[in-house]
């Protein structure tokens, strides 16, 4: 009988959670912020809240001390390795609740716990798709072990071959190396059903604004030192989703994904653990994008963007010269 009434108390909890920052019909897209423990929050949105895209990129427990600007909140960063495991499990599977049949899941993730969110995730029967890496030039210096210099970005689905999946390869094209390094003629004239010149990113991804935000970086979002850079955003959501989709993270951080995805004319739903962050976050939302979401669209991320210019042997000198 207790148990029963703690149910029903926490129904009549989760019915009265609202937003703490809306944009509304009027001010299309739509978006939400909600301020919370994840874990509560995901659980009692609205039942309409169904998405075609989530994307998550959680605390790394690497007591990393989020509150140290007066950020609201007091998130345990340096949790037991089987708390803050059992507490990854909870939030992947309530996103897995709330994940459509054709939608997709990006997790972006470090080395130290992609391992363990694969095996959960095909555990759950949902299917790999790509295991991509974010590349970055600007890790943090070390002396006892290589340098990191990458994340993982794990991208999942519970149907790849789902009629209505969202995989919108034209809008993410870029320049092959086969014309941008090494101007191969066989690269203008294949029939592959991709733009001549052209191929998808692989699935390493690095190239200009792909580095970490930091520093004097256009987009550095003060008080935030975990930030993504908006191509990486810009990507996934063009890829994944379509215009007038639902798309959720779970961790809303500094917002970008939120930035994105209503610059991309699609409805946003985030959370976020910290009062001031969700703020911080809604400004960054109403104000946009810091670049054109299209300035690198179809440009080359090649390391060597330049062509190869055929060496002319110098002259031979006329004899008596």
């Amino acid at each position: 009988m207790d148990g029963e009434a703690l149910s029903w108390g926490h129904m009549a909890k989760v019915r009265a959670l609202k937003p703490a920052h809306t944009l509304k019909a009027g001010e299309l897209p739509e978006a939400r912020i909600y301020v919370g423990d994840c874990c509560e929050v995901i659980p009692s949105l609205p039942e309409r809240d169904v998405f075609d895209l989530i994307f998550a990129d959680p605390p790394f427990n690497w007591k990393r001390d989020y509150d140290r600007w007066g950020a609201g909140g007091a998130w345990d960063d340096s949790q037991a390795t089987a708390d803050y495991l059992e507490f990854t499990y909870q939030w992947l599977d309530l996103c897995i609740e709330r994940l459509a049949e054709h939608g997709s899941l990006w997790v972006n993730i470090p080395d130290t716990w992609a391992a363990e969110i694969v095996i959960h995730l095909k555990q759950r029967g949902l299917k790999m798709v790509n295991w991509c890496v974010w590349h970055y030039r600007f890790g943090q210096n070390t002396n006892g072990r290589f340098i990191n210099s990458k994340v993982h970005a794990l991208y999942f689905m519970k149907d790849p071959t789902h009629p209505d999946r969202r995989w919108n390869a034209d809008e993410i094209l870029e320049v092959s190396d086969r014309r941008s390094i090494y101007g191969d003629a066989r690269t203008e004239n294949k029939r592959d059903g991709v733009e001549a010149g052209h191929r998808l990113p692989m699935d390493v991804w690095y190239g200009q604004h792909w580095g970490r935000v930091q520093g004097n970086n256009k987009e550095r979002r003060h008080k935030h030192d975990n930030q993504l850079p908006e191509v990486y955003l810009g990507r996934v959501i063009a890829a994944c989703s379509n215009a007038n989709d639902a798309v959720m993270d779970p961790f809303l951080g500094s917002g970008t994904t939120g930035v994105v995805a209503r610059a991309m004319g699609r409805r946003f739903v985030g959370v976020d653990f910290a009062k001031l962050n969700a703020e911080h976050a809604f400004d960054r939302i109403k104000a946009g994008p810091v670049r054109s979401l299209d300035h690198l669209k179809g440009q080359s991320t090649a390391i060597h963007p330049q062509r190869r210019v055929p060496r002319v042997p110098a002259p031979t000198p006329e004899p008596g010269v």
